[in-house]
């Protein structure tokens, strides 16, 4: 029964794929939160390979915003493939038990 694991293991890395997303999205909007509470005059540096370069506080907070926007967007397009391969899984063993059942007549 190579399908019913192969869709097991594509849920699980969507699953996967979710929860590492939705993470990465409290993380910038905890990032966001301290930034918030920060004097608008505050300097703020953002990391450029090894070295760190002075940006405006705008253009980090636009940063944050498009980067929530994205990850919002990817993870609602892997909630929709999470459902495709769910209901795909369920129907291929209930063709498989009703086909058992049947006694391997088509």
């Amino acid at each position: 029964m190579s399908l019913p694991n192969e869709a097991l293991q594509k849920i699980g890395i969507a699953k996967a794929q979710v929860t590492t997303k939705q993470k990465a999205i409290r993380l910038l909007d905890l990032t966001s939160s301290e930034m918030s509470s920060l004097p608008k005059d505050t300097p703020v540096y953002e990391g450029v390979g090894k070295m760190f370069v002075g940006v405006p506080m705008s253009t980090v907070d636009k940063r944050l915003v498009a980067e929530k926007a994205e990850l919002k967007s990817d993870v609602s397009g892997l909630e929709k493939k999470l459902s495709s391969l769910e209901m795909t899984h369920k129907n291929s063993m209930e063709h498989y038990e009703r086909f058992v059942k049947s006694g391997g007549k088509a």
